[in-house]
């Protein structure tokens, strides 16, 4: 009788574990208030703050850095956790690259109104691409440069498309994948709202790309990023760090490797 309550006690709160999960997975998933204290004022290249509007009618912070026009522009998608404050010490090695550059906060992160999921993600971005598209910013000129879930939102808006290029940094294959790493004893697959299935889109890309991962990231297995190479379709390039964690480490060989990416496209 005993063995018997311990099971259906066991049961309960594996099913309790459950819904918990399912309700609060946006929670486990998007962190918009995670902050390295970096401020503005730490920036080096000068922008011009902006306001993207997307198709659902949100209203997201940009921060664009303009030398020319008629040269490349990033669109910089950052990760799930905090603001664009965090991205700082990456932005301001672009200043020594003859490009401009926009970055998003998404719904939800950086004061923005909305709650971010998959879908809303994906919007965002568009609303980025619009918003270079209205001020003269050509589709061929743009780079599209994902960090850690932006990568998948850079995968699905590049599907097709006829960008300048595309850079992946730190990848993974799908929040399917990802779930599974860490919840290993719940039903990811039936479970999880947002997918992110990047492993089977990126076949989809059909111009350069770059994907740059350390093979000591604890958060995003080094597997995903080598996986996410392999399917991708020529020209593709790499740069695999022995040492890098997960954010990482923007060193003059990354900076060189990415520096010449970045040169080397039409």
């Amino acid at each position: 009788m005993f063995f018997i309550k311990s099971i259906v006690l066991i049961i309960f709160l594996y099913l309790i574990l459950l819904i918990f999960l399912y309700f609060y997975q946006n929670k486990l998933l998007y962190h918009p208030n995670i902050n390295s204290y970096s401020e503005i004022n730490n920036l080096i290249p000068k922008i011009e703050k902006v306001k993207i509007t997307t198709s659902d009618n949100y209203k997201l912070l940009g921060w664009f850095h303009k030398k020319d026009i008629s040269k490349k522009t990033i669109l910089f998608l950052h990760g799930n956790a905090g603001s664009l404050e965090n991205r700082i010490y990456k932005l301001n090695h672009f200043e020594n690259f003859d490009l401009n550059f926009l970055i998003i906060a998404w719904r939800g992160f950086s004061g923005n109104d909305g709650k971010p999921n998959e879908k809303g993600l994906y919007e965002d971005a568009k609303g980025a691409l619009n918003w270079l598209r209205s001020i003269g910013v050509k589709e061929e000129k743009i780079i599209l440069y994902g960090e850690s879930l932006g990568t998948a939102v850079a995968i699905e808006i590049g599907q097709n498309k006829k960008y300048a290029g595309m850079v992946l940094e730190a990848p993974f294959t799908s929040m399917i994948d990802m779930g599974k790493k860490y919840y290993s004893f719940f039903p990811v697959s039936f479970l999880l709202k947002d997918k992110y299935e990047s492993v089977k889109k990126i076949q989809n890309i059909y111009f350069p790309v770059l994907v740059m991962h350390g093979k000591k990231d604890k958060i995003v297995p080094f597997k995903m990023g080598k996986k996410i190479y392999n399917s991708a379709n020529l020209p593709k390039y790499h740069y695999f760090s022995e040492y890098d964690d997960h954010m990482m480490d923007f060193n003059e060989s990354l900076i060189k490797e990415l520096k010449l990416f970045i040169e080397g496209l039409n």
